[in-house]
């Protein structure tokens, strides 16, 4: 089994940020045709969601979250060491999208950067990495951003994922610190079957098939049921390995926090877990599946309404494309800073299409 412990770190705040245009699923009956679109509404939740058009990145929605966290703690711009993004939607092949936002969020050439290329599960495998380097000395600031812009993935006649996907960014800052005998270490499990890749692949565009002949290879094509499929197999055994490996039962986490796929799939996931509704909170309904970054933007909305006196024990889960699942156990200090947002809009923004597509 992949897992493992890690201390001797803390996060100090996690903040999280969506495109300021939002998208009412409902107003696209005519399009796509009202029954059909009030059925995917039904089945995977997904009412609202907020899209970038044109005139925004990944980049940008992390960038802005970065600003607004680093602002919140009082953390100069010098005093962060390194920068993670992890992210399937980046502004270019080359530079990495971490040198983009290294140079944007004005860090010191002392500050490591770098990209990870991965969706739904980056979430608690962005932390593994950002803990790791924590633990292994040198580093003492760490940013960790996971930012996706799906809704510039689909095809506008493919209303399966057209309706399923939003965008947002997200920034989460990790401080060293000096480990505890008495302190609880984070626990993490990350796992692969890449035997699953084509489930959820965009074929063109990159240099395997650079020009694609059919321009539908641009855009996302889903397995749905096999995605399903690997779900209901995959997140069970990894909810309950996970408890065991750090020690604890399902009473003992206060919240599981999933990657928002789809609202169906993650009901069947909590019955098949044997989890109370209280402790896993959805945001699927109004902000649609964003990837990876949805764990975060489910974090920083549900759980900052909560009272914060102590610490908070969170299960982080993420899974999906690659094939690729991950977990990670943390505990959320009571004066971490937690904040979600609008991402200001550029100047003379282009006129995003409706739909949350670019055709």
């Amino acid at each position: 089994m992949s897992f493992s412990r890690i201390d001797g770190f803390r996060i100090a705040g996690v903040s999280t940020c969506v495109p300021p245009t939002r998208v009412d699923n409902l107003d696209l009956g005519e399009r796509y045709g009202a029954e059909d679109v009030r059925k995917v509404v039904s089945m995977a939740g997904v009412r609202h969601r907020h899209v970038v058009g044109d005139e925004l990145t990944a980049v940008d929605l992390c960038t802005e979250a970065a600003r607004r966290l680093l602002d919140r703690l009082g953390w100069a711009p010098e005093s962060i060491t390194g920068l993670i993004m992890v992210t399937q939607s980046p502004d270019h092949f080359l530079p990495s999208s971490a040198c983009v936002v290294h140079a944007k969020l004005g860090l010191p050439v002392e500050c490591a950067a770098f990209d990870m290329g991965l969706g739904c599960s980056g979430y608690p495998y962005g932390l593994y990495i950002a803990a790791t380097m924590l633990k292994a000395g040198g580093q003492q600031r760490i940013l960790m951003l996971h930012g996706e812009t799906p809704s510039r993935f689909v095809h506008p006649d493919d209303h399966a994922t057209t309706l399923l996907f939003g965008d947002a960014g997200s920034a989460t800052a990790l401080e060293a610190v000096p480990a505890s005998p008495d302190g609880e270490p984070a626990s993490f499990g990350l796992f692969t079957d890449g035997s699953g890749a084509d489930g959820l692949i965009i074929r063109g565009g990159a240099f395997r098939d650079r020009n694609p002949a059919d321009p539908r290879d641009l855009c996302v094509r889903m397995d749905g049921a096999g995605i399903f499929n690997f779900t209901i197999k995959r997140v069970p055994p990894l909810v309950n390995d996970t408890l065991a490996f750090a020690g604890l039962t399902v009473p003992d986490v206060d919240a599981y926090l999933f990657h928002q796929s789809n609202r169906f799939i993650m009901k069947h996931l909590m019955k098949k877990c044997g989890l109370p509704e209280d402790r896993v909170p959805f945001t699927i309904e109004d902000t649609g599946n964003c990837g990876g970054p949805s764990v975060a933007v489910t974090l920083t909305r549900c759980l900052a309404e909560r009272g914060r006196d102590h610490p908070l024990r969170l299960m982080l889960l993420g899974y999906g494309v690659g094939l690729s699942w991950s977990s990670a156990v943390v505990t959320l200090p009571p004066d971490a800073v937690l904040l979600h947002g609008v991402c200001a809009p550029t100047p003379n923004p282009a006129t995003p299409d409706p739909s949350g597509v670019t055709p």
